[in-house]
């Protein structure tokens, strides 16, 4: 594998993904590389990562709206949450003992882009039912938002939810909006056996 890319900002990350269209050489895209073991490997000429778009860039407790970076690990998501007793509802899965990474190394873009969502998905529903909206680069590199920061905000294709699932084959996630819930006052787990 070649040289890796690794912007800190959305332009920067605009700039990479131009240059990869003009030269149209295939590019890697990953966050943390917390499931680079899921699947066929990648067969690029070079790998870019997102994980330096990172923060937070709006978030509102009372209205149940995150607003942040791509890059940006799960865990300081989960943390900032749990601060304000809210929580994701898709109950993001953490893989890496079965992937053979490091524990929460993932990033919110990489829980999005591959909609992974946990147990919780068959009430709540999956990772793509709760983003609001992206802003992204396309393949071409030209940076586009899709959807808002309010549930009910979109006429026509839904682009922010078909970007769930496609493992980064559609653009290059720079933010999301995501919708949040308060947290659930009490937790069990049922287990079946046989």
């Amino acid at each position: 594998m070649g040289e890796g890319f690794h912007p800190t900002t959305a332009d920067e990350l605009e700039a990479v993904v131009k240059w990869a269209a003009a030269e149209r050489t295939p590019l890697e895209i990953i966050g943390s590389g917390s499931k680079c073991n899921w699947g066929r490997a990648v067969q690029s000429a070079h790998t870019l990562r997102v994980d330096g778009i990172s923060g937070v860039i709006d978030y509102e407790p009372a209205e149940l709206v995150l607003t942040v970076k791509a890059g940006t690990p799960l865990t300081d998501v989960q943390t900032l949450l749990k601060e304000h007793n809210q929580e994701l509802p898709f109950e993001p899965a953490d893989l890496s003992a079965v992937l053979g990474g490091p524990n929460q190394a993932g990033t919110i873009g990489g829980v999005l882009a591959t909609n992974l969502s946990g147990p919780r998905r068959l009430k709540a529903g999956a990772a793509r039912d709760h983003v609001l909206g992206l802003e992204a680069v396309s393949g071409r590199g030209e940076i586009f938002k899709a959807g808002g920061r309010v549930v009910k905000n979109v006429t026509g294709y839904d682009l922010s939810r078909g970007f769930c699932s496609s493992w980064g084959t559609l653009a290059v996630a720079t933010s999301f909006s995501i919708k949040v819930l308060p947290r659930a006052a009490k937790e069990c787990t049922f287990v079946l056996l046989g």
